[in-house]
């Protein structure tokens, strides 16, 4: 394909035949368009080294077809999309923000589409899928490139609807650009991911870029952030609720572990339930309503999508056992995320909340005592534990963690090693004890150093 049929270019170059497309320039080979979306001018060198025809760059330089661009990511989506034949184009994309419920939200999303007949593509954090097939996750938004093969695949296999988890990361690396969503979803928005964003403020404004590229948005009325994007946002607007007037409103909440349900109020009174725990799934039903109600889908193939739903691996899921006491698995790795998980779940234990959860190495550090001081409040007995290490010291994050637990009321026991700390909690568990192990989720590895090992709570 020639240059001029990816991205606009000068002249000289238009005509250039190019065999490949990649962001990554230990990935160039002869032919390639290199796009450099990382501002390291060492990147385009090595780009010209391993046969590079041209690259696009926003620094500068002398070397022969390089090109200089104030907006890579842009050249990137676009060339993506053009070597693809432009494939969002063909498809209705719905996407979903916010720091948490994102996954179950999809999920849900997908599981109404296919409820009411239509082919439905999903990418997202757990994994990404075209109809039944399933794909392994990397991002939990792709870059431009690999995306726009998805969708690819997707048009192939005849998707109508693609549901995609949208993050903040994304936003900011230009994963999104030049995507039209027909619907953009806002669940709520505390505090991560603060390492790279540096401010809330920061983080915000990444979520709201989503909110400038869609038809229509629903937002979490109950969320502060969210009542500013209300406020913020100039497209048509749907809104949902459990605290106050709202398109879309959840009451007589019924929650147990792993059953709940509600009434939603909105131009009609209609029973709720799903089959799973917690308050965060009645906003995160709202959520997947008001999306479904707002592209035209009916309140019948909502309810009966969502009494059939049966949750997502790594979010509130029950792990199966003979035993007398309850263990849930979910991937709050979040000072938010582990209060809502925590909060839920004390609500509906009959004896102890026993609470297993560490932080992520290499990752925004103030959460980590905040974190800790959650799980003493909420939990009766707290073991804190590795998550993903990274290249940190465990003992060091652990330390971190405990900065947020008083010496006077913390009960439990720090265990380094995870799969010794769920041993133990194991032992100790009595007849209707709860155990929680947060933060690892759906994931079925552990990182310490830079290296993968294979690790499933289950």
């Amino acid at each position: 394909m020639k240059l001029s049929q990816l991205t606009s270019c000068e002249k000289r170059i238009a005509e250039i035949e190019i065999k490949g497309i990649t962001n990554d320039s230990r990935k160039v080979v002869d032919g390639y368009l290199y796009v450099n979306t990382s501002d390291v001018a060492q990147y385009d060198t090595d780009a010209i080294k391993n046969g590079a025809a041209v690259v696009f760059t926003s620094c500068k330089s002398d070397l022969e077809n390089v090109v200089f661009t104030e907006n890579p990511q842009r050249v990137f989506a676009e060339a993506s999309a053009n070597w693809f034949s432009c494939p969002a184009k063909k498809l209705k994309l719905l996407g979903v923000t916010g720091t948490n419920g994102k996954t179950s939200v999809t999920y849900m999303v997908k599981a109404i589409l296919e409820k009411a007949g239509k082919k439905v593509g999903l990418i997202g954090t757990n994994q990404n899928m075209i109809c039944d097939r399933v794909i392994p996750s990397i991002n939990t938004t792709p870059h431009a490139f690999y995306l726009n093969e998805l969708f690819a695949q997707m048009v192939e296999s005849e998707c109508e609807y693609v549901i995609m988890e949208v993050s903040s990361h994304s936003v900011c690396f230009g994963h999104i650009e030049l995507l039209s969503f027909e619907s953009a979803m806002f669940t709520n928005l505390t505090q991560d991911h603060l390492d790279y964003h540096g401010t809330m403020e920061n983080y915000y404004l990444a979520k709201k870029k989503l909110f400038s590229q869609c038809n229509c948005a629903v937002i979490n009325a109950d969320d502060e952030y969210g009542k500013r994007l209300i406020a913020e946002t100039d497209c048509k607007k749907f809104t949902y609720s459990v605290k106050q007037p709202s398109d879309y409103i959840g009451k007589a909440v019924n929650t147990l572990p792993n059953r709940t349900s509600y009434e939603l109020l909105t131009d009609s009174l209609m029973h709720i339930d799903v089959a799973t725990g917690g308050e965060f799934t009645v906003y995160n039903s709202l959520c997947a309503i008001a999306c479904m109600r707002s592209i035209g889908i009916s309140y019948d193939i909502i309810k009966q999508a969502l009494d059939e739903f049966c949750g997502v691996k790594g979010r509130a899921e029950v792990v199966p056992n003979t035993k007398d006491f309850t263990v849930i698995i979910d991937y709050a790795h979040t000072p938010d995320g582990l209060k809502n998980i925590l909060k839920t779940f004390k609500k509906c234990a009959k004896e102890r909340l026993i609470v297993l959860f560490g932080c992520g190495g290499d990752r925004d550090k103030t959460k980590r005592s905040l974190m800790g001081e959650i799980a003493s409040i909420y939990g009766d007995y707290v073991i804190v534990t590795s998550d993903n290490p990274r290249t940190e010291d465990p003992n060091e994050i652990i330390a971190d963690i405990m900065k947020g637990i008083p010496d006077n009321i913390f009960t439990g026991k720090v265990i380094t090693d995870r799969r010794e700390a769920i041993k133990f909690a194991l032992s100790i568990a009595q007849k209707d004890d709860i155990i929680i192990l947060a933060g690892k989720g759906h994931e079925t590895y552990q990182i310490l150093g830079k290296e993968k090992f294979d690790f499933d709570e289950r």
